[in-house]
């Protein structure tokens, strides 16, 4: 089968009255542009009537095709769903409220074609979104981008392209999806690109935006720069923890050993000195630390993906 050039993939909840408008435009795209393509809608448990929608422009495009999930899982199911399902060469992603534009897709793939990116960020550098929204994803951002080492503005736009080797090689869980330049990076793909995107005023319905992100957020950066760096190898990273926490438990206890049997031979018992107790506390803190990398270690080793790795390219085979 020959692949399309473009795959679009859309998540969306409760959409009903942009699909028709936003699949209309990308026609207009595909068509001046003459592309070939695959467009696939993922309904998250829509509550409207998005998936009749879907049904409807499915059947007056033999290119277009829909996925409706019985509930609500999120984006991140919807995006690591339809990565299994896409063909395309180049894989588009883009919100289904009308508010990024598909105008901008040419330039994206010519990136990911011409300029051999391996992923392309929209930056929405004019944004029409409430300060509640604005402010949160500019702090998320900040934190981004000193914790991945990738200097984009805007890691959570939902306007991205990607080589399709990206989105075949990443696993996207949780609310991973804010940090999908991330997950390629740790995945051996660091050609990561930036495009500024036109970004519109949402035109039917209403934000998704809710609150539980001021807290999701920062923990799924962490974990997404853990697993990046310590998924193969958690000793790595509590069993130096623990170790460091334990010599300076062991420097206090030394200290006040010391202290005690040749300074202050008379003074304040030991167990009454605050040296004591931290001498005592960094050294429980640096076992358990210890224990927790070698649990990790027997977790990893017996994953059925202890001994899973991308291997891009192979030769001698027939």
């Amino acid at each position: 089968m020959n692949r399309p050039q473009l795959s679009i993939v859309i998540p969306l909840l409760n959409e009903e009255e942009s699909l028709p408008e936003l699949h209309a435009w990308l026609l207009r795209v595909f068509h001046a542009n003459s592309f070939t393509y695959e467009v696939l809608f993922v309904d998250d448990g829509s509550s409207d009537s998005s998936w009749e929608v879907i049904q409807g422009l499915s059947k007056a495009d033999p290119h277009t095709f829909g996925l409706k999930f019985q509930r609500n899982y999120g984006k991140s199911a919807a995006l690591q769903t339809a990565f299994q399902h896409v063909n395309g060469d180049v894989v588009i992603t883009m919100d289904a409220d009308l508010q990024d534009s598909p105008d901008e897709i040419p330039e994206l793939y010519r990136m990911i074609t011409q300029e051999g990116l391996d992923l392309v960020s929209g930056w929405k550098q004019k944004r029409y979104d409430p300060i509640t929204k604005t402010l949160p994803t500019k702090l998320y951002n900040w934190a981004a981008r000193r914790i991945t080492g990738i200097y984009l503005h805007d890691f959570n736009c939902g306007l991205k392209a990607y080589k399709r080797a990206v989105v075949k090689s990443i696993e996207v869980y949780g609310d991973m999806h804010r940090y999908m330049p991330a997950l390629a990076k740790y995945a051996g793909f660091k050609k990561i690109g930036e495009k500024v995107v036109q970004h519109q005023a949402r035109k039917y319905g209403y934000s998704k935006f809710g609150l539980n992100r001021f807290l999701n957020g920062p923990l799924d950066l962490m974990t997404v720069a853990f697993m990046g760096k310590f998924a193969k190898k958690p000793m790595h990273f509590f069993g130096a923890l623990g170790t460091l926490m334990f010599f300076v438990g062991f420097g206090f206890g030394l200290y006040l050993g010391i202290d005690k049997l040749f300074i202050h031979t008379r003074g304040v018992k030991l167990a009454e000195r605050t040296e004591f107790f931290v001498a005592l506390v960094a050294m429980l803190m640096g076992l358990q630390f210890f224990l927790t990398g070698f649990l990790a270690e027997l977790v990893s080793r017996n994953s059925s993906a202890r001994n899973t790795y991308l291997v891009e390219e192979q030769a001698g085979w027939e």
